[in-house]
């Protein structure tokens, strides 16, 4: 969505903020991270959950994060939705890979790796490629895709070359993990947008290999 027109100027963010303007912020964080850790889903499945929700753009950050997780918790199985409107669950017992609070930090910091073995990437560090035209996903409409809406259809140069990483479009969409190679391009912000304020500032986008073609 960046980028996109009426949206406003991008505010950036003083030193010294704090993180959670409300009591509940912190909640819905730690709700979802604890949720997340039971293994039910991947990043690319909450992402796609989120961008799902009706009235996306009408819904604060955490009520984002809050109305993805009920929803995924319905879908696999993990609360109902009678326990959703009563506001408790029923007794369970607690599963055995629950994040415990002493793990928290160590867990955080560790990350979760991505990279994976496979294909052989087709584009060199310094190579002019483009992006597909049309950003959507490629396997279900309407579906997750990392390729943003405003570097659709534009050229760049590959800076980074990452190797084979679980490919989004396919695993946030329950299709498996179809690793692809990944690249950082950089784009020249004249290029992304009629009246940038700063023309030769530079843009850098993580993007999979099936979503560039040579330019």
């Amino acid at each position: 969505m960046g980028g996109r027109a009426g949206d406003g100027l991008v505010k950036p963010t003083p030193d010294g903020f704090a993180p959670y303007d409300a009591p509940w912020h912190r909640a819905a964080l730690g709700l979802t991270l604890a949720a997340g850790g039971l293994g039910a889903w991947s990043i690319d499945e909450s992402r796609a959950a989120r961008e799902r929700l009706p009235g996306y753009a009408d819904l604060s950050y955490y009520e984002k994060w809050l109305a993805a997780l009920a929803d995924l918790l319905v879908a696999k199985g993990l609360v109902g939705t009678e326990e959703l409107a009563a506001g408790s669950a029923a007794p369970a017992p607690l599963s055995p890979r629950a994040l415990a609070a002493d793990r928290v930090a160590g867990v955080l910091s560790r990350g979760t790796p991505y990279a994976r073995p496979g294909p052989a990437p087709a584009f060199a560090v310094g190579a002019r490629v483009r992006t597909r035209a049309i950003p959507g996903n490629a396997f279900v409409a309407g579906g997750h895709t990392r390729l943003p809406l405003y570097a659709a259809g534009k050229t760049g140069r590959v800076v980074l070359s990452h190797g084979a990483h679980v490919f989004p479009d396919r695993n946030g969409e329950g299709l498996g993990e179809a690793p692809e190679p990944l690249y950082t391009v950089a784009f020249r912000a004249a290029d992304l947008w009629d009246a940038p304020e700063h023309p030769g500032d530079e843009v850098t986008a993580d993007l999979w290999q099936s979503y560039l073609e040579p330019a």
